[in-house]
């Protein structure tokens, strides 16, 4: 694990410590890596999205959609072994 120092104005880092203490956090550095695997998934989650808005219109989930996808679920569950 690579190691990173950070500096903090006063008000920032008492800031820190006072969510590691309400949380339960065992260090300002668990809180900090919460933030920042958190900070990723949304990016990852807004690319997905983007991805989503800009790709062509799928069939519409109807009942039809449905129906077909139960079957498909039931003819792949009676294919498995037992």
């Amino acid at each position: 694990m690579s190691t990173m120092n950070i500096s903090l104005p006063d008000a920032l880092k008492a800031f820190v410590d006072e969510q590691v203490r309400a949380r339960g956090y065992g260090s300002s550095s668990e809180y900090l890596r919460e933030l920042i695997r958190k900070e990723r998934d949304r990016q990852q989650l807004r690319q997905l999205l983007l991805a989503g808005a800009s790709s062509p219109p799928a069939d519409p989930a109807d009942d039809a959609y449905f129906a077909r996808l139960r079957q498909r679920v039931k003819q792949a569950a009676g294919t498995r072994p037992a």
